[in-house]
């Protein structure tokens, strides 16, 4: 009953946001103010896109059932990863992780390689993993790499990854290993849930709206996510995506390669054999040799024997261009030896045939090159085909890598494989949440710089081997962080019209309100049909109030994608950070944007009571800066927060 109920108001509301949105485009727009009227429109295009894509998310929200029991003998590898986090805490998640009930290895992943915390590992019998010399110099791919790096050192059916502030519950694993009962699935999510985190939130840091109604509907679509931590994943799963990568790497490489050799050898026999048969001959053959090569790459023939082949071929190519070359000189010798001969009638030197042998040097000297050039180009581009991957620290690597966040690639490519994923709705692991909101500010950005980095590289959209709901799913994530562009219009929209009196709808108040004020009632409705309960107030303020943040996330995003600018990457700090007061230079940009929001109330105010100005357009305007206001008043908490204690009541 309480799916028909929300797919009921889903409805209800998609269909009063398209008459909205369609009404707005035809016929409401003040084209006399452009500059306004069309940011507006289309951001609130992107709203109703956005709505749009949370309804269908949560349209076949899943509640599962308890698992199967485990299989008998499933073996674990517990992954702790961690950086540069204090010892204590490490140790404190490492022993609440052998304290798991069911049977398992448990491994501390040190990307910092501390001799302390080795040394507190091996005292409490935990595995210890660092780095070896084969990453010296080599990309490291932050907490991918660090997991690719174990994962060739254990040897467990079953990976849980666990950041260095998830105190694992005993029962995690005896709760989520019977979903591996069915051999397709891949991946179980588990939420993540905070210990350290006030009831108010003031840092936005729980996200039940997201683990729970979220992650349960994209679930329903077998696209719940990996989300980097409290996760268990199939190894076996895990190394075919990192092989399938491996030959996905190498085939492009083998195909760029050839189509190098192929330009090199068409200059060549356009330009340096001319004239010259037996060369011509030789590099048609390997021309030839090249062509079938593709060929043989097509049909998927073993990488090892099309590049030996056609290694072969270029070196007997060029073995008789050498020949070729060697006949030539000895006759060039020859007539040198000739000319250098002959001399005068009284024995002395023959001016003329002297400057005959002047000149033919010049001509030798001056001749074009051999094409052997071309041919060594491509016995170099050919050793160039990097079988090892020179690259990288290891040819293999299971988690992606082509993001600062590694969770959502690795998920999409393993839906993309065929694997199946849960979402295991039960807290099974305690955090910690940032202490401050430079902390807090810091975590966004990454994650969202991240999902940024995976939609510019392998925009799920695109990915064929994708069902179209599951790329759906995963492009909704991605689009929800372009919020921030429609921010700065619904933010500068009541300032223009209050302190100007320009407004970007040309219509009557009354053809505004029948159409806007009945799809924002649904949209309320839908989020507390869908949230049953759930407290989701939090999560909309901060949606609005970091609208710098996701907007720097995507300019570094698309610089460093396209533009090949480094991103870096930032641990997210977690230990309680020394009280120095409010950081207000951090949200210098919402506060810039408050005062002119209380600037422009106040001037409308005045031009309502003193100038005359149109009554229903100045109250909506003011209302909804006022409720801008409300909405960026979060920061003003945050900005002071310093820290949750726990005290006996919290206890």
């Amino acid at each position: 009953m309480r799916m028909l109920v929300m797919r009921i108001v889903i409805v209800i509301t998609l269909a009063l946001g398209i008459n909205y949105v369609v009404w707005r485009w035809m016929f409401s727009l003040n084209f006399d103010a452009w500059w306004i009227a069309i940011p507006l429109v289309l951001a609130e295009t992107y709203s109703l896109i956005d709505v749009c894509l949370f309804g269908m998310t949560v349209w076949r929200s899943r509640i599962r059932p308890a698992p199967p029991q485990p299989a008998e003998g499933a073996t674990v590898d517990v992954l702790i990863t961690s950086y540069n986090e204090p010892v204590e805490m490490v140790m404190d998640t490492a022993l609440a992780a052998q304290a798991i009930r069911h049977p398992h290895n448990t491994w501390i992943l040190d990307d910092g390689s501390r001799p302390e915390l080795r040394a507190a590992a091996e005292d409490a019998g935990v595995g210890y993993i660092t780095r070896g010399d084969e990453w010296i110099g080599q990309p490291r791919h932050a907490k991918a790499g660090n997991v690719n790096n174990a994962l060739m050192q254990t040897s467990g059916a079953y990976i849980l990854i666990l950041d260095a502030d998830q105190i694992p519950r005993p029962q995690i694993l005896d709760n989520t290993l019977g979903y591996f009962t069915d051999d397709r699935v891949a991946l179980v999510q588990t939420p993540q849930v905070f210990k350290n985190v006030p009831l108010t939130d003031p840092l936005g840091s729980q996200a039940p709206l997201f683990y729970g109604p979220i992650q349960q509907g994209k679930d329903g679509w077998n696209a719940a996510f990996f989300c980097g931590s409290n996760a268990i994943l199939r190894r076996d799963a895990l190394m075919q995506l990192g092989i399938i990568d491996y030959v996905k790497e190498l085939d492009g490489s083998i195909r760029a390669t050839l189509r190098t050799a192929a330009r090199v050898v068409r200059r060549a026999r356009a330009h340096d054999a001319a004239g010259q048969p037996a060369i011509q001959e030789a590099l048609s053959h390997v021309h030839d040799a090249i062509a079938h090569a593709r060929s043989r790459l097509r049909k998927g023939d073993h990488y090892a024997e099309i590049t030996y082949d056609l290694q072969r071929q270029v070196d007997t190519a060029a073995l008789s261009i050498v020949t070729s070359d060697l006949v030539e000189l000895q006759s060039d010798l020859a007539e040198i030896r000739e000319l250098a001969a002959v001399t005068s009638g009284d024995g002395g030197p023959n001016i003329e045939h002297f400057l005959n042998l002047e000149s033919t040097i010049a001509v030798l000297a001056t001749r074009e090159m051999s094409p052997l050039n071309a041919l060594e180009t491509v016995q170099a581009v050919l050793r160039a085909i990097d079988i090892d991957r020179a690259d990288e620290a290891q040819p293999v690597m299971p988690l992606a890598t082509i993001s600062v966040t590694e969770d959502m690639a690795t998920s999409m490519r393993l839906h993309g494989l065929g694997w199946k994923s849960v979402y295991h709705h039960e807290t099974l692991a305690d955090g910690l949440a940032p202490e401050d909101i430079g902390t807090m500010l810091t975590q966004r950005l990454r994650w969202a710089q991240g999902t940024m980095q995976v939609l510019l590289r392998e925009n799920p959209l695109l990915q064929r081997r994708l069902s179209w709901p599951q790329r759906l799913m995963y492009f909704a994530t991605m689009w929800s962080y372009l919020s921030g562009f429609a921010a700065v219009v619904y933010l500068a929209a009541p300032i223009v019209f209050l302190v100007f009196g320009i407004l970007p709808v040309s219509t009557l108040a009354l053809d505004f309100f029948i159409r806007f004020i009945p799809f924002m009632i649904a949209n309320q409705v839908l989020f507390l049909v869908v949230a049953r309960g759930i407290p989701t107030w939090r999560g909309q303020q901060y949606s609005l109030a970091l609208f710098p943040v996701w907007i720097e996330a995507c300019r570094t995003a698309f610089n460093n994608v396209v533009l090949r600018i480094p991103l870096g990457f930032a641990v997210t700090p977690k230990t309680r950070p020394v009280s120095t007061g409010p950081q207000w230079h951090l949200i210098k940009t919402q506060i810039i944007v408050a005062v002119m929001l209380v600037m422009a109330i106040l001037i409308g105010c005045v031009r309502l009571f003193l100038d005359g100005a149109e009554p229903i357009g100045t109250a909506v305007n003011i209302f909804w800066a006022v409720y801008d206001l409300i909405v960026l008043g979060i920061l003003i908490t945050a900005a002071r927060y310093t820290g949750h204690y726990v005290t006996e009541t919290d206890a």
